[in-house]
Formats: C-alpha cells, sequence, structure tokens
C-alpha cells in the first residue's frame, strides 16, 4: 500500500488552496507532489478531490505547482517509449474539438512527409467536452490506435507520424476519467496530460486561448524535473486547440537556456490565405476532419482547409528549426502534396 506525507488533499484544502481565489496560498512543490500522488492512487473520496480540483482552479495553479503535477504523472503513470527519429510532441487539449475541422493529423502527415517526424497523443472522448480529438479522426480514417507505447514509437520510425494512445500509455490519468466527468469543469488534469510527452521528444508544440498561458506552459517545462524539452512553440488554436485560427495569430516561442518567451503575430492573410474560422467549420467533426484530411493530403482540395493544413504543417516544421521561416514551411507542405509524398504517408499509416 502506497505511503503519504502528512498533507491529505482535505488538510491542503483547509491550510493553503481552500480559502477562495483572493486569500488562498500556492502550495510548495512537496506538498503538489503529495497531492498528485495521492490522485493517482485513487485515495481521496470524490467530495475532496471535486473540492480540490476546483480549489486550484479558483486560485490558478503557478507553474511550480503543475510542474510538480507533471513530474508525479510521468513518474508514476506514464509510461515512455522514444523513436529513433527526434520528432515534434503534439499535445492538443484531450477534450477536443465540437465545431471546427480537426486538421491536426492532416498538418501531421504533410508535416513527416516534408521531413517532420510528428508524435500525436490523445484520450477517447476526454472530460469536460468529449469532442473530436487526435484519436477519432484517425479511427475515421482506419489507422490503427489502440497501440502500446512501443508500438507508437515503432511507428513513427517506420512511417514519420505515430500516435500514443492515453489509456495504454498513461493509465494512471486515463483511471481519472469517470471522476473528471463528475467534475463538470476543466481541471489542472487537463493541463498536465497535454505535457505528458510519451516519446521523450525535444520539442513540443502546444497552443493557448491567452499568451499568459504560454508563458506558464514554458515556466512549467523550466520548473520541471522530468518533462525536460529544448524547445516550445505554442500558437492561438481554433477551440484551444494545435490548429491555427485564421486571421491574426499570436505564437509564442521558447528555447531551453532562456528566461523569456519571445511572441510573434502570423497574419494569414500574408501567406494567400483569404478566410475566416467559420470557414472551417464542419457538420459531423469525426467523419468531415477524416474526409477533409484524405482530400487535402491526395491533392484534391484547393481551398481554406487545403491552405490551413499547409500553414500548421509548416508551424510543425518550424518547431524543430527545419524550416527557416513560415513561408519556407508553407512552401515545404505544398510541394510534399503535390509530389505525392503526403498521400504516401497517409497511406502507410493506413497499411501499418
Amino acid at each position: 500500500m502506497t505511503e503519504f506525507g502528512e498533507w491529505t488533499l482535505k488538510r491542503l484544502m483547509t491550510e493553503v488552496v481552500g480559502s477562495g481565489p483572493k486569500s488562498a496560498e500556492d502550495m510548495t512543490a512537496a506538498q503538489a507532489r503529495e497531492a498528485m500522488q495521492r490522485i493517482l492512487a485513487l485515495e481521496p473520496d470524490s467530495g475532496t478531490l471535486g473540492a480540490f480540483w476546483l480549489a486550484n482552479r479558483w486560485k490558478r495553479n503557478t507553474p511550480e505547482e503543475l510542474a510538480a503535477f507533471t513530474d508525479v504523472m510521468r513518474e508514476e503513470s506514464v509510461v515512455t517509449a522514444e523513436p529513433s527519429v527526434d520528432a515534434v510532441d503534439c499535445g492538443a487539449n484531450y477534450d477536443g474539438k465540437h465545431t471546427t475541422a480537426v486538421l491536426g493529423v492532416a498538418a501531421g502527415v504533410v508535416a513527416a512527409a516534408a521531413g517532420t517526424p510528428i508524435v500525436a497523443h490523445s484520450g477517447d472522448r476526454v472530460p469536460t467536452q468529449k469532442a473530436t480529438a487526435y484519436k477519432h479522426v484517425l479511427d475515421e480514417l482506419s489507422v490503427t490506435t489502440d497501440l502500446s507505447p512501443g508500438e507508437s514509437a515503432d511507428m513513427v520510425d517506420d512511417v514519420g507520424f505515430g500516435f500514443y494512445y492515453q489509456p495504454n500509455f498513461n493509465p494512471g490519468v486515463h483511471a481519472l476519467w469517470a471522476r473528471r466527468d463528475q467534475q463538470g469543469v476543466r481541471t489542472f488534469v487537463n493541463t498536465i496530460e497535454t505535457l505528458a510527452n510519451p516519446a521523450n521528444a525535444r520539442v513540443h508544440l502546444g497552443s493557448f486561448y491567452h499568451l499568459a498561458f504560454a508563458k506558464k506552459i514554458t515556466d512549467t517545462f523550466r520548473a520541471s524535473e522530468t518533462a525536460t524539452v529544448d524547445r516550445v512553440l505554442m500558437f492561438q488554436g481554433m477551440e484551444g486547440y494545435d490548429d491555427v485560427r485564421p486571421g491574426s495569430t499570436t505564437v509564442g516561442e521558447w528555447d531551453a537556456g532562456s528566461d523569456e518567451l519571445d511572441d510573434f503575430t502570423i497574419e494569414t492573410a500574408e501567406y494567400g490565405m483569404d478566410f475566416a474560422s467559420e470557414d472551417l467549420e464542419v457538420e459531423d467533426v469525426d467523419a468531415d476532419s477524416a474526409a477533409i484530411t484524405e482530400a487535402v493530403v491526395s491533392g484534391d482540395r484547393d481551398d481554406p482547409f487545403a491552405d490551413a493544413v499547409a500553414l500548421n504543417a509548416a508551424l510543425r516544421m518550424y518547431a524543430r528549426h527545419d524550416v527557416e521561416d513560415i513561408q519556407e514551411g508553407v512552401d515545404e507542405a505544398r510541394a510534399a502534396i503535390d509530389d505525392g509524398s503526403a498521400a504516401a504517408v497517409l497511406d502507410d499509416l493506413r497499411n501499418w
């Protein structure tokens, strides 16, 4: 039986985090570690756990707390498997999208065809939205998703794009599904699961609603003892996912050793892409995202979806420094589609 210290979640609520958003105190790293250890062990009762999650949501977690949660998750739950190639880790919000097409699969396939290996990871209908994520688009495309971590790493090496399935590589967090569903709102678990990095990739690509969150994530990586990366690229995504939204999009860029998060703005119109977010809305996000993916990578679409996929693929290439700038990445993406390389990667995924 797991032995814990003295900081039960109830005590943390009473003495540290539970006095409201204005007067609550931050936890030490040791307190946050113990809290996460207890949570993964399913030790707290549902009421106490729910109160603790809500208190942290109101208080807002510090990077040091998130780093402690992440470290415990990676130490006690995450099963890593490293491909031999140096991939870009794409950990989009696991609870998915419900309005616009999921373009990350298409963008990842195109980037892989252009020479940038991609790792994607997600769960299955994760609370609170329980919406469309990487797994569901891949399932619609008849790509195998229920893989062991070792198989996922082999997929990356063999194809250039690999998918890691949360129940298999992060079973401790997956075991919290029912409790998270009862909660009804996002918690810090929704943040740290995107940082699981099951392939131990050097580069992390993520998304945010506000730039301050990107700063918090890079500070989390800096404070973490186990979630170590050399580079982070984050941008404002549609529905908080890792798909660039049309118009003016802020991008945050951080390299290890730097104390600051640099940022710049992408104007999609500067790349000849004249469309709005509503142009990327679909009726059936699972099926339509898969159909769009197949058509775009096969070169059968020349529309806002094709433009958006090229831009998102470019950001993946740029994240790994495989291109000098976004325009070069867009050119490489379109070339990979035009010469059939992207369609070949999708075929390899289906046949894997």
